[in-house]
């Protein structure tokens, strides 16, 4: 898909700039679970992509709208690893090798 085909959706724009950033991480086993990474520069990265991609179709969202988005969906990411996944490991504990 063409990075100008996410550039009237703002929310479509910010998710394929943290993702392409690698800000963010879909988790491989949860399709629905996003991660943030924890990447500063990579954050800042995609504030950087965004901002471009959106410019590159004419549309001017403001500064501040942009990093709402940015925020939003961090916030919403889960921090380091899936929680579906970590629950997961929580509830079937693997022992020392042998010990299954």
């Amino acid at each position: 898909m063409s990075v100008n085909a996410y550039a009237d959706n703002l929310d479509s724009a910010v998710r394929y700039a943290l993702e392409t950033t690698r800000a963010t991480t879909v988790c491989p086993f949860h399709s629905d679970v996003t991660i943030r990474v924890g990447d500063d520069a990579a954050e800042s990265h995609a504030f950087a992509r965004a901002r471009k991609i959106v410019k590159s179709d004419g549309m001017m969202w403001k500064r501040e709208v942009l990093m709402e988005e940015i925020k939003l969906q961090l916030v919403d990411a889960a921090d380091g690893e899936c929680p579906q996944c970590a629950h997961s490991m929580d509830a079937f504990p693997r022992g020392p090798k042998g010990e299954n």
